[in-house]
């Protein structure tokens, strides 16, 4: 089974606290079109802060 890649493409979640720590993911590009923003957890600063998506 071929996996689409070009419906689900991998992004990476870059830290807003400009730590530089980020996360990997993937995302439907049909559903969510924008930029992803996701609250997760950053170990640099211990605590969760804005992780947006980065091109």
């Amino acid at each position: 089974m071929a996996k689409h890649t070009d419906l689900r493409p991998v992004v990476t979640l870059r830290s807003t606290a400009g730590t530089g720590y980020s996360y990997v993911t993937r995302k439907n590009r049909r559903t969510s079109p924008d930029r992803m923003v996701l609250r997760k957890f950053d170990p640099v600063v211990r605590e969760h802060v804005d992780f947006r998506e980065t091109r």
